[in-house]
């Protein structure tokens, strides 16, 4: 990040730190301000690893200002943010808007619908992350239902029912209410029955070709007008299995001039030859359409509010035509725009990472490389890092981004507190350490802010690593963090009995290091790859699942120890 860029961050940062601020009456916080940061100047997300050292510095100078000299600042900036407060109503602090009509239903109730084919990956965090947020806020009932009734097209993965589950507990989140489906599968048969005796549906055998061409031309099929009778005796056949995949389909009775073509006599079900994976429902082949079961479970479930993605206006409006038969009230409905996130080369698809892994590409749903909450959860990232960083989004129909660097932020805040240090390795080159009172050990704390915690006593016999970068130039001097200040001769760290003045006025750099003998072999996995090095002796005595911090490289999570090596997965710096 060169210096005009690093000024750019500095000045939009200080702007959104001091609206969160101002707007929440309380100090600044690094996280809540990474998502509308890095979301409103895209050029910043190559400097994702960089901006929240420099964020922090400025929320640090911040939290020391009033309230009246924060306002007086944010009105040198930028005025219409001011503005912008002022026009907030002062009682709102919710970064999601109030759900409608919330008065005229009790209780409120949401549903997440996923369809089971995989595990869920990072932008299928949003829904219930969301749909969370606001039965906390309403006291409502989140349902999930799983929409798995294509066993063909998106077949469902029998391990991913728990998966999700489990992805939703991650998130810290428990559903009043689990549904599947192809449970339900005889409960659409029977409304579809009540459809067609009201005359609103019709069997037809049209190649879908043909009909799409008759539908674009607003030209009804020729099946339109069977009488009832013949309707219910063929979808009967559909039922018991009577005819094959694109034989027949059942269609609801529409507007077949309607100016919209895609709500011109929709499919409602339709004949699929390839088995269920589930045994409860693998007799099966008359199917319903996502838009014929989703409308008829989310008036069944009471669920009172739906969230979709714009790009599904057109499912509520298929929905109406049932709803309308039936006299049935259509839910609330909210719209979004799509999540797209940075920071990763993978295709943010289900399939495309359900490919790689097939393929060795990927070690598996965990791999700290594939984009998904099995990966970020092992890597040690916190669910509520992700909910805060899903809400701060907000409800706009335009696509967002989600900079991965906001859910880093949250999740240090989350942290860095009970995260005791620890030095490692990478590359270490050997640099041995003489003197004639050279320190034994070097002592630093197990976390700077808690001495309460104790220190690490880290032996030094002859020689220490240190990375290569780290490696001075031949007559400087540099500080080994907790043992002391040495001075690189001839190839040589001797110990020169400066204090930490050395650092503090003399601009003596301050490096980690470990004991050239002694160490636990460490290998990193990483979302760039597996990275190997050295720890100090006392990181053997860490935890499994504990979360420290390698002191100048990252926060990691203890995955494993082994007699001859040690496994970290790299949450963030």
């Amino acid at each position: 990040m060169d210096d005009e860029l690093r000024e750019r961050v500095k000045q939009e940062a200080e702007k959104h730190a001091l609206f969160n601020a101002l707007k929440h009456d309380s100090d600044p916080d690094v996280g809540a301000i990474m998502g509308p940061l890095m979301g409103e100047n895209p050029d910043f997300r190559p400097h994702g690893d960089e901006i929240p050292g420099v964020v922090g510095q400025v929320v640090g100078k911040i939290g020391q200002l009033d309230r009246e000299a924060r306002r007086e600042r944010l009105a040198e900036l930028d005025p219409d943010l001011v503005d912008e407060l002022d026009a907030d109503d002062e009682g709102d602090e919710h970064t999601l808007p109030d759900l409608p009509n919330v008065d005229d239903y009790e209780p409120i109730r949401l549903r997440a619908a996923p369809n089971p084919n995989g595990p869920w990956h990072l932008g299928h965090a949003r829904m219930p992350a969301v749909i969370g947020t606001y039965c906390d806020r309403y006291d409502g009932e989140f349902v999930v239902r799983f929409d798995d009734t294509d066993p063909e097209t998106k077949r469902p993965d029998l391990s991913a029912y728990d998966a999700i589950l489990d992805d939703i507990a991650y998130l810290g989140f428990e559903p009043d209410e689990v549904l599947r489906a192809s449970d339900r599968v005889e409960t659409y048969y029977e409304y579809a029955r009540e459809l067609i005796e009201m005359g609103g549906a019709y069997t037809c055998d049209l190649p879908a070709e043909e009909f799409s061409e008759l539908k674009r031309e607003g030209t009804p099929s020729p099946n339109r007008d069977k009488d009832v009778d013949t309707v219910a005796e063929e979808f009967e056949a559909m039922v018991d299995g009577e005819y094959s995949a694109g034989e027949m389909v059942l269609r609801v009775k529409t507007d077949i001039e309607h100016k919209n073509p895609a709500l011109r006599d929709w499919v409602a079900f339709r004949m699929i030859d390839t088995p269920h994976p589930r045994e409860e429902a693998d007799e099966y082949r008359c199917w319903p359409m996502l838009d014929f079961q989703s409308g008829i479970d989310d008036h069944l479930t009471g669920i009172t509010h739906i969230i979709r993605g714009i790009d599904l206006q057109d499912s509520a409006k298929r929905q109406q035509f049932v709803y309308d038969y039936f006299d049935w009230e259509y839910p609330e409905v909210l719209h979004w725009g799509h999540v797209q996130i940075d920071a990763y080369d993978i295709d943010i698809s289900t399939s495309t990472i359900k490919e790689l892994i097939d393929a060795g590409e990927l070690d598996g749903w965990d791999d700290p490389r594939a984009p998904t909450l099995q990966s970020i959860r092992r890597r040690g990232i916190r669910g509520e890092a992700v909910v805060e960083s899903m809400i701060g989004l907000g409800m706009s129909t335009s696509d967002v981004d989600l900079a991965m660097s906001s859910i880093y932020a949250n999740n240090r805040d989350l942290v860095d507190e009970d995260a005791n240090r620890y030095f490692c390795v990478r590359d270490g080159q050997q640099v041995p350490v003489v003197g004639d009172e050279k320190p034994t050990a070097g002592s630093p704390p197990l976390h700077p802010n808690h001495e309460d915690r104790g220190r690490r006593e880290i032996p030094v016999d002859d020689a220490v690593l240190i990375e290569p970068d780290d490696l001075p130039s031949d007559g400087e001097r540099i500080w080994l963090k907790g043992y002391g200040c040495v001075r690189y001769d001839n190839g040589e760290f001797v110990v020169t009995g400066d204090d930490i003045d050395a650092v503090r006025e003399g601009g003596v750099d301050v490096i980690h290091w470990v004991p050239a003998d002694d160490t636990v072999s460490v290998t990193m996995r990483t979302p760039d790859g597996d990275v190997t090095g050295e720890a100090e002796p006392a990181f053997v005595d860490t935890a499994v699942d504990e979360m420290i911090q390698f002191e100048r490289i990252g926060f990691v999570r203890v995955d494993a120890h082994a007699p001859d090596r040690s496994v970290v997965y790299y949450a963030h710096d």
